[in-house]
């Protein structure tokens, strides 16, 4: 679509939300323990996120809403990625 879009001006990027503070995530995939996932639990594969906190949803709020404006003009075909570092380890 970025390639498609491009020449009428129009960019598109893609969100890619690492593990963030909501309702689903304490209750379904963290079962309560949201500190396993910050430093991460070596049982199951997961090593932590290096920033130390879960995102905040207001963080992916603040990528879109850069994305959507001037300073982003000159991006596209992007995913960006709001993980705390996570995918880094």
């Amino acid at each position: 679509m970025a390639l498609e879009l491009a020449p009428h001006g129009v960019t598109v990027n893609t969100i890619s939300p690492g593990s963030t503070a909501t309702p689903m995530l304490a209750d379904v995939q963290a079962r309560g323990d949201l500190e396993s996932v910050i430093h991460g639990n070596a049982a199951e594969w997961r090593l932590g996120i290096p920033l130390g906190r879960l995102a905040d949803p207001a963080d992916q709020a603040a990528l879109a809403i850069f994305l959507a404006g001037d300073g982003a003009r000159h991006i596209t075909g992007q995913d960006l990625v709001v993980d705390g570092g996570q995918t880094l380890v």
